[in-house]
């Protein structure tokens, strides 16, 4: 069973999904929006971020977008979630009837929406035509064809189970959700968590505190998606506590990275300058916070983030004032 993918993004995350596509037997397109960089990647077929990966040949990389959407049957978007929109309104005049598989994680600045309610508003793509596509899945372990497990969350169950059959190999295992808000909060907020934990790291706590941050940002997770109405089963499956444990423990999450540094007393400011790629929790934890204010939803860790990244709050400081809270009973809601 085979079909024709057009992948927006070439970053490691949607470079490799597109190999893996190709792998899979279907016909994969790239997209990349820089132009000279396109080139330079279907010529040399070597990723800049990804050492020992090679494009596979007979996949196209392009930066003309709409020769790109016309050569695929289903998009998939793995863009950085803050310029989703912007790709969007570039797709909405030629996207047609196609069906759109999300693969980015976070919550829009601003309006507050999740990916697939971005893609729904601007691309003008009906919910039963738009799925999303998460769970612990680091690029650099699914290029080493590491067994690998997702899920895809439609609404329309048929377009997942279809996803689900294009997607599943041997090393990649892909369930079904019809939560996609549950889906997309629990893949999207696990960042920020994955931030404190690195600033944990940093700071040089131990397993004790790693286990309580992980169980209470869960928690947080939980709320957050009760209050918008998601399924509270979702976030025990792979897009909740699956996603947080991979960003929170593995040395190839860039939240967890940058929150080491900021635990080890680096500056946001400077950590980002060397970074080189995109830390989505940071944008996420802008978010989240304002979404928390707005609905009333008690998330302590997730404020504390945001005021060591946006308001120069001192990670010990910021730690302190967590473990000094008013006292209460351990509950989800």
């Amino acid at each position: 069973m085979s079909t024709s993918f057009t992948v927006l993004g070439a970053g490691t995350w949607g470079s490799v999904m597109a190999a893996h596509l190709h792998d899979a037997g279907h016909r994969v397109t790239l997209w990349h929006f820089l132009e000279d960089e396109a080139k330079t990647f279907e010529r040399t077929r070597r990723h800049p971020f990804l050492e020992g990966f090679t494009l596979p040949e007979g996949l196209a990389v392009t930066a003309d977008l709409p020769k790109a959407i016309a050569a695929g049957e289903i998009v998939m978007v793995a863009l950085p979630s803050q310029v989703v929109r912007q790709v969007m309104e570039q797709l909405a005049p030629i996207i047609g009837e196609r069906e759109v598989a999300n693969l980015s994680k976070g919550i829009e600045q601003g309006s507050l929406k999740r990916m697939s309610e971005v893609i729904m508003e601007v691309a003008g793509v009906p919910s039963g035509r738009v799925a999303s596509v998460y769970g612990p899945s680091h690029a650099e372990e699914v290029l080493q064809k590491i067994p690998t497990t997702l899920v895809a969350a439609s609404e329309n169950m048929d377009y997942a189970r279809k996803l689900q059959k294009y997607l599943s190999t041997e090393r990649l295992r892909v369930y079904t959700n019809p939560d996609i808000i549950g889906v997309e909060l629990g893949g999207s907020v696990k960042n920020v968590i994955a931030i404190a934990a690195g600033i944990c790291i940093g700071i040089g706590f131990g397993d004790n505190t790693m286990a309580a941050l992980v169980t209470r940002g869960l928690a947080e997770i939980t709320r957050l998606g009760l209050a918008l109405g998601a399924d509270r089963q979702t976030f025990a499956g792979l897009s909740g506590i699956g996603d947080l444990v991979v960003t929170a423990f593995s040395r190839h999450s860039r939240n967890r990275r940058l929150g080491v540094e900021l635990g080890e007393g680096r500056k946001f400011k400077e950590i980002m300058a060397d970074m080189g790629m995109v830390a989505e929790g940071v944008f996420t934890a802008q978010s989240v916070s304002d979404l928390a204010r707005k609905l009333q939803v008690d998330m302590p860790i997730c404020h504390q983030v945001h005021a060591v990244l946006f308001q120069d709050k001192d990670p010990h400081r910021a730690i302190t004032d967590l473990m000094t809270r008013g006292l209460r009973d351990e509950t989800i809601t």
